[in-house]
């Protein structure tokens, strides 16, 4: 008999119990009234007996080691790897989602779904010695009690939370979160009510609020917003959020403006264009924004940190990688001595360790991936099937100026890993990774900021590497 993802369930927070046994669920603005065995919107929340459960407790996509760079989070630990947790549902069906085949409840298939407790997690995360766990992807709000099961307990272990969201939220649930939520990434789809009703199924006003909200508790704070072509990637759009920056939190809180590929529903269109980026960017500084940057965007100097003060480089970026170049381990800029407007972890981060040359009688395969188009990052997916802890091996390729060493990831025995590898130099040309008998390994393309689904190698893309497969089939495909 084959068991579904969402044949068990977990008991749900922030229910409101009704008449006939009716139950309302107060984690997203929808205020979802759910007759017995029904679900909400998200397709994941859903009246079992009376009373308000979570189908996706403890069940995600593959947890996936990255940089914090991914979650357009630039002015936290930069360039510290993070561990990406993403779940299955999701409070809005954005038409150019890119993780659409797990945010919607209906598409996700059984072969997709890993489980997870809580202590897996944070298990994985000090294993791998990662100081950043992000919660992620399709939406972190409909996986709020493992979210919050979670974080509570890599608080205890010295582990940050990162909550990258659209953030379609109560009050109440951000109220539950801010105890452990040490970052917040916001993505503000647009400033447009009439945009967000078709486009993210959704409103506006409470992303705006609990932005705020999220502000005003003090913890981290970086908005983001996609410039999707033709729609909103123009100077009104930069106005719009930056006065509504300037109006509610303060010109130092970072901003993104964030390339479009098409995706989901919205195939039929184009990657947005890189100038337009650049003016919304001019747009927001010039009204008195301090930190604006441009994401999933290569080559392009609006990556890089500045001091807003004597203009010294602080950080260097290229693609997912960071490096700090102008900050002292205070955080403070090494020339003007002020605050940079950074938050820095005071031990420098752990490295992988490496080798100059792989061991000798080590029996390894080797796979390589050679960067194109768009194309300039992979997920390495490996196994270990065998009974012993075994040695995965990866590095860079490219000219005399790219480093050559190996990196090395242990395995444990039966583990499963999935780790980034983004292009991190200009005369970077691929990837290439060697693993021993008895691993399963699969790389999968990744396009722009991480996402689910992956296209693995050798599956190609839709047009000309703009979109990744697969394909949505129900919108503009014949």
């Amino acid at each position: 008999m084959t068991t579904n993802w969402f044949d068990d369930s977990h008991p749900a927070m922030l229910e409101e119990k009704l008449e006939n046994g009716m139950v309302k669920c107060h984690l997203s603005p929808r205020n979802c009234v759910i007759a017995e065995g029904r679900r909400g919107f998200c397709g994941v929340r859903a009246n079992k007996d009376g009373n308000l459960v979570t189908l996706n407790y403890g069940k995600s996509v593959h947890a996936t080691v990255e940089t914090i760079e991914t979650e357009a989070i630039f002015h936290y630990a930069p360039g510290d790897r993070i561990l990406s947790m993403g779940n299955i549902g999701c409070m809005l069906n954005c038409d150019y989602c890119q993780n659409w085949k797990t945010s919607q409840a209906r598409m996700v298939n059984n072969e997709n779904v890993f489980r997870y407790t809580p202590q897996d997690v944070v298990d994985m995360a000090l294993r791998h010695n990662i100081r950043v766990i992000s919660w992620t992807y399709n939406d972190p709000v409909v996986w709020h009690e493992f979210v919050i099961d979670t974080a509570r307990l890599a608080q205890q272990h010295g582990i940050k939370n990162l909550y990258k969201s659209a953030f379609f939220i109560t009050p109440e649930a951000i109220e539950q979160l801010i105890p452990v939520i040490d970052i917040f990434s916001i993505s503000i789809k647009s400033m447009d009510p009439d945009y967000y009703k078709k486009l993210t199924k959704g409103w506006i006003q409470p992303v705006l609020d609990g932005a705020i909200q999220a502000y005003k508790s003090g913890k981290h704070v970086e908005l983001s917003t996609l410039m999707v072509t033709d729609i909103s990637d123009n100077e009104e759009t930069a106005r719009a959020l930056t006065n509504f920056v300037l109006e509610n939190m303060g010109p130092e809180v970072p901003i993104h403006f964030v390339r479009f590929h098409p995706d989901y529903k919205m195939i039929n269109t184009t990657r947005t264009p890189i100038p337009r980026l650049e003016q919304a960017r001019k747009v927001a500084k010039e009204m008195g924004m301090k930190h604006v940057y441009l994401g999933n965007v290569y080559d392009n100097d609006a990556v890089n940190t500045y001091c807003a003060g004597c203009e010294q480089l602080q950080v260097t970026r290229y693609g997912l990688n960071a490096q700090l170049v102008g900050i002292d381990a205070e955080g403070n800029c090494t020339k003007c001595a002020k605050p940079a407007g950074f938050k820095v972890f005071q031990e420098p981060a752990k490295p992988r360790q490496s080798v100059d040359v792989l061991p000798a009688d080590a029996q390894l395969t080797n796979a390589s991936y050679m960067w194109e188009g768009d194309i300039k990052a992979l997920h390495v997916q490996v196994r270990n099937d065998t009974p012993e802890t075994q040695m995965i091996y990866t590095r860079r390729v490219g000219d005399a100026t790219v480093p050559t060493e190996w990196s090395i990831i242990p395995l444990l025995p039966a583990e499963s890993h999935r780790f980034i590898a983004a292009k991190s130099l200009p005369e970077e040309q691929g990837v290439e990774v060697a693993i021993p008998a008895g691993i399963h390994s699969s790389l999968h393309q990744v396009f722009d900021r991480a996402h689910f689904p992956t296209t693995a190698v050798g599956e190609g893309t839709l047009n000309a590497d703009a979109t990744p497969l697969p394909a949505f089939k129900g919108v503009g495909l014949s």
